[in-house]
């Protein structure tokens, strides 16, 4: 315990939870400005276009899991906000399933850009030799968590956005048996998950996600 405590860096934690809350609310707002593009003003009445994180927390997502994973020392941090509301029947009545495959997928392609923005940023300073201890760290990070909150979530398992894009891709060509399948599977979605974590069969995606990352990072 105390050698865990020794190696406990504030500036590094500070960073990894700040770039986290950014991939995470980032995230989720861009779930509702995507379904608001197709006349959904769902996430926009209820305030979650703010970027204010206070409207965006999740008690253990967003607090308790990351502070636990960074105060133990874990070797990746993952965390979640609360979901952003959306009427999913005015997105399809205005765009059809074409409009909810952008919706689904709008976090992830967020992370994705985020990650490509922060890898620029990070090889500039680099470029000019600017040496800043918490900007170096907090672009490593925003690359880190942003890769590993967009793969994650292309996981086909409810209800993660993968699972979404698959069925509406599905419905899209008539096979809405596929979307059925999927909404049974959501009452263990989250067990799947936690079942595939323990047991380390998710060890080839996390390893895909390390080397997208140094690839990015430049290591």
């Amino acid at each position: 315990m105390s050698k865990m405590f020794s190696d406990f860096d504030p500036i590094i934690a500070l960073a990894s939870i700040a770039a986290l809350l950014i991939a995470v609310i980032g995230h989720e707002i861009m779930h509702g400005a995507a379904a608001y593009m197709y006349g959904d003003t769902t996430a926009k009445n209820m305030g979650r276009f703010s970027v204010n994180p206070i409207k965006h927390i999740d008690p253990i997502g967003t607090i308790v899991l990351p502070l636990l994973l960074t105060i133990s020392g874990a070797k990746f941090l993952f965390g979640w906000a609360k979901p952003v509301p959306i009427n999913v029947n005015r997105v399809l009545g205005r765009g059809g399933h074409k409009a909810m495959i952008v919706v689904s997928l709008a976090g992830v392609a967020y992370n994705f850009l985020a990650a490509g923005l922060a890898a620029g940023l990070l090889h500039l300073l680099s470029a000019f030799g600017v040496e800043q201890y918490f900007l170096t760290s907090l672009l490593i990070y925003l690359i880190r968590w942003n890769v590993v909150l967009a793969v994650f979530n292309l996981l086909p398992i409810p209800p993660l956005d993968g699972a979404n894009a698959i069925a509406h891709s599905a419905a899209a060509f008539g096979f809405y048996g596929v979307g059925r399948a999927l909404d049974r599977l959501g009452a263990w979605g989250f067990i799947i998950l936690i079942v595939i974590m323990a047991t380390g069969a998710i060890s080839p995606i996390f390893t895909a996600m390390q080397a997208i990352v140094k690839a990015m990072i430049g290591i």
